[in-house]
């Protein structure tokens, strides 16, 4: 992990639930690429790959119980994995959904 960015570095909108202060790259990995898939912008993916890199943040992100459909397809075309590899896309299979848009 390569600590030339700090938690400021990404877009504001990404933590306006927490105080930024709090926020760890190590010990919040897993939030930290879990907010950038959902809500972040191209830019905030460049620091999340140059922070992680690719390796890390495919082992978290098949982890992850909470991706939208958009972030699951992207993640599949970058990572060269099957949708069906991430457990939020599994898990989603079996659940109805209620509020489709």
């Amino acid at each position: 992990m390569k600590n030339e960015y700090a938690i400021s570095d990404l877009s504001p909108h990404l933590f306006w639930d927490v105080a930024i202060a709090t926020v760890d790259w190590q010990s919040n990995k897993a939030f930290i690429i879990e907010r950038v898939m959902e809500y972040g912008e191209l830019k905030d993916w460049g620091i999340l790959k140059r922070i992680y890199g690719l390796k890390a943040i495919k082992e978290v992100a098949i982890s992850l119980r909470n991706l939208d459909g958009f972030s699951i397809a992207f993640l599949s075309l970058v990572l060269n994995v099957k949708k069906e590899a991430f457990r939020c896309y599994r898990l989603k299979q079996s659940r109805p959904d209620f509020w489709s848009y």
